[in-house]
């Protein structure tokens, strides 16, 4: 597992009865986690002190049933030197995944002591965690997500973390169809990170179900790799995809043709209260042989 233990910022405090208990900044939120399935073992003190609690309803869906916090806060993650606009959203969003923490530390390694330039393709890039992260460790970087709001909050966290000048060109558009162009114009990247959704609809109404796409969609990133890549990263929280299934993937798509290695395994954050990792996700690398 790899944990994210680099954050000030941010701390999981404590987890219990499908919550986590969390710190952002100064604000405490209590959110639902389905993988905590443990019961009554609540004991941090600031459960009953939270700023924002957001519920599911038994009719699905879900909402914020307390919120004492701003509009939005702002929070940094020092190691790197990068700040993030926080905003609580609906089905329980603040804007940001603290766990990939580990993967942007990772790769920015990888960026750093390259000796060459690097040019990143991030996919289904959110809020841009993982496209300042790269920014800031020497890349340049081409942000692609289908919502415009999303993409107008990375904008405000470049310009945050002081990276509004950097070489990072932002994109609106379908992830595939990007990609579909990429490969017709010719165009190469050096390096790939993509957190695909679970499941997601296209703007022509198509249906993307990860399980089905995420073997055909790896097959065809992998054709605007460069010559001379540098790594491959694949994120996903869709619990019935393994990281060995995406390491195989990684497997057959990129090391039968480049050579490297593969990692995989679960990403995590340490609960304060208990000193035990929480499960929060998965990724499969590939690296290159240096």
């Amino acid at each position: 597992m790899w944990c994210s233990e680099n954050w000030k910022d941010y701390e999981l405090l404590d987890a219990s009865d499908g919550e986590r208990l969390e710190r952002w900044g100064k604000y405490i939120l209590v959110r639902p986690d389905p993988q905590i399935i443990w019961r009554d073992v609540a004991r941090h003190s600031l459960w009953s002190r939270a700023d924002g609690i957001y519920r599911r309803s038994s009719n699905g869906g879900g909402g914020w049933i307390k919120q004492k916090t701003p509009e939005y806060w702002d929070i940094s993650y020092e190691h790197l030197g990068l700040k993030f606009r926080l905003k609580p959203m609906g089905f329980k969003h603040t804007g940001l995944f603290p766990e990939q923490a580990a993967n942007w530390d990772w790769f920015s390694e990888l960026i750093g002591k390259a000796g060459r330039p690097i040019k990143v393709l991030n996919l289904f890039a959110y809020t841009g965690g993982a496209t300042l992260a790269a920014a800031k460790a020497g890349a340049q970087v081409v942000h692609v997500d289908a919502s415009k709001g999303m993409v107008a909050m990375a904008k405000e966290n470049a310009a945050l973390s002081g990276l509004e000048s950097a070489p990072i060109r932002y994109i609106v558009d379908d992830c595939k169809k990007f990609v579909e162009r990429e490969i017709r114009r010719g165009n190469k990247y050096d390096a790939v990170i993509m957190d695909p959704p679970s499941y997601g609809r296209g703007p022509g109404g198509e249906v993307w179900k990860l399980e089905d796409s995420i073997n055909e969609f790896v097959d065809l990133v992998s054709k605007v790799l460069s010559d001379d890549p540098l790594f491959f990263l694949i994120n996903s929280y869709t619990t019935g995809l393994s990281p060995l299934t995406m390491s195989y993937i990684l497997d057959l798509k990129v090391r039968a043709v480049y050579g490297g290695k593969i990692e995989s395994g679960e990403l995590g954050l340490r609960v304060t209260q208990t000193g035990a990792p929480l499960p929060c996700g998965a990724s499969s690398r590939w690296t290159a042989d240096k």
